[in-house]
């Protein structure tokens, strides 16, 4: 949790049969678990939710992120502003 990755400035999103999940763009995976991905993209911050998520790709290099499991929804956050203490941070975004 907490990568930093090296990257462009472009950003592509592509969904396979709600299943598998190609991301570039990605900046940081500020956390992630089985049931919930939190990424900062080059165009702000990404929640993805589903089952049985799991990281199969990482290229940090790149900032490239390949998600597989069941999709339930993906959201881009506006107006988010991170605080120094990533739990205060995390504890308002999901309020």
């Amino acid at each position: 949790m907490g990568d930093y990755m090296n990257n462009s400035s472009s950003h592509n999103l592509s969904i396979l049969d709600r299943s598998t999940i190609n991301i570039s763009g990605v900046n940081k995976i500020e956390s992630f678990d089985k049931e919930e991905f939190l990424l900062e993209t080059v165009m702000g911050y990404m929640n993805i939710k589903g089952e049985s998520l799991e990281m199969i790709k990482l290229d940090t290099i790149e900032g490239k992120v390949v998600i597989k499991g069941k999709v339930n929804s993906l959201t881009y956050l506006e107006n988010i502003k991170k605080k120094n203490n990533d739990e205060s941070f995390l504890t308002k975004l999901f309020k």
